[in-house]
């Protein structure tokens, strides 16, 4: 996947393309940020963009003029973004082979059934990336979920990672950097990923995934700005969640006093059988609950339907806000977030539940 066709991540995108253009790329790179916000993809585009066997990218200068740019490498007459001055093609062999993980050139040491990434793996790609590629110019070696290396295998990275070959580039990928050790960030540039808006997310599913585009936005909304967080979370496991939290609204609507608001929480930690397991699913339906509450309160306000998260419930949101109305929507969305961030502290999910009910 090419730079251009990576949604969200300006910056970054834009650092690592002019780098590339002007052959000043650092030989080791940490990529950071949370858990399924594209780093992945960003390191496969930086693969494709130096391997690509017809690569991409002039300033509008070049473009009107025909002339090339980036002259470490040989770059076809075309315009890409104005913050993209290098880019691959996509469609090439070798962009097609990189895409697919059938490369030579692009190693990616894989972690064992214990999920550890241990010695062996690292040690196989360290003494490849001593020798020349095999086809392309630069061989990249992509280290996904670097926090799950062994001590002896971080261990077998520093000096790679410090004197690296003249042709090789490494790039560890990891949501928890701060698990490697400390001579392993020192030695790799570290390139920072945020999180996607609820709108980037949205277009992910629905552009990549064939999401229908009302489920698409109500589950970006929730999402906390990770496209892998969603597809994760899958289209049943989302209607499940929500299902119980519109429930719960209701019950909490048509409850005159705490006490009756309690049976609530029933429906919101009805699920997995481990403390762990039952935090999570809380969790989510919490968020779900946030993303209604949001809703009711803005129709409470007369918003647009086009605003709505959850637009396809745009009835019971129109109930709901007839019960609630504005300021108590919003201070049971207040409720809510105070929730997730104590069940985040491991607070029990039966108090959590409990407490949100009788707040809401």
């Amino acid at each position: 996947m090419p730079f251009s066709e990576v949604l969200g991540h300006a910056r970054p995108l834009g650092l690592l393309s002019r780098s590339i253009a002007r052959g000043s790329l650092p030989p080791s790179l940490l990529f950071t940020g949370p858990e399924g916000v594209g780093k992945r993809l960003v390191a496969q585009a930086v693969a494709e963009a130096l391997n690509c066997l017809s690569p991409v990218g002039a300033s509008t200068e070049a473009c009107a003029t025909g002339t090339l740019v980036a002259p470490a490498i040989a770059v076809a007459p075309a315009c890409v973004p104005a913050n993209l001055p290098f880019d691959a093609c996509g469609a090439c062999a070798a962009c097609k082979r990189i895409a697919k993980g059938t490369y030579p050139d692009v190693l990616r040491p894989g972690a064992s059934d214990t999920g550890v990434i241990k010695i062996e793996p690292v040690r196989e790609v360290v003494a490849a990336a001593a020798y020349r590629p095999f086809e392309g110019r630069r061989r990249v070696i992509i280290i996904d979920d670097a926090d799950r290396l062994n001590a002896d295998a971080q261990d077998a990275l520093l000096k790679s990672l410090e004197e690296p070959g003249a042709s090789s580039v490494f790039i560890l990928v990891s949501a928890r950097p701060e698990t490697l050790l400390p001579t392993i960030r020192s030695r790799c540039a570290r390139m920072r990923f945020g999180r996607l808006s609820a709108a980037e997310v949205a277009r992910v599913l629905v552009e990549r995934h064939g999401m229908d585009p009302d489920e698409a936005h109500a589950i970006a909304a929730v999402a906390d700005g990770s496209p892998g967080r969603a597809l994760e979370a899958g289209s049943k496991a989302y209607r499940e969640a929500r299902t119980a939290a519109l429930a719960a609204l209701r019950t909490t609507a048509k409850a005159s006093s705490p006490r009756a608001r309690l049976q609530a929480a029933t429906g919101l930690t009805a699920g997995k059988p481990t403390s762990a397991g039952e935090r999570e699913e809380l969790a989510t339906r919490i968020t779900m609950l946030a993303s209604l509450l949001r809703d009711v309160a803005l129709v409470s306000q007369g918003g647009a339907p086009a605003e709505l998260a959850n637009g396809d419930l745009a009835a019971d949101l129109e109930e709901l806000g007839a019960a609630f109305g504005s300021e108590r929507a919003l201070q049971a969305f207040a409720a809510a977030d105070r929730a997730i961030s104590a069940l985040r502290r491991n607070a029990s999910p039966k108090v959590v539940a409990a407490w949100l009910s009788v707040h809401m």
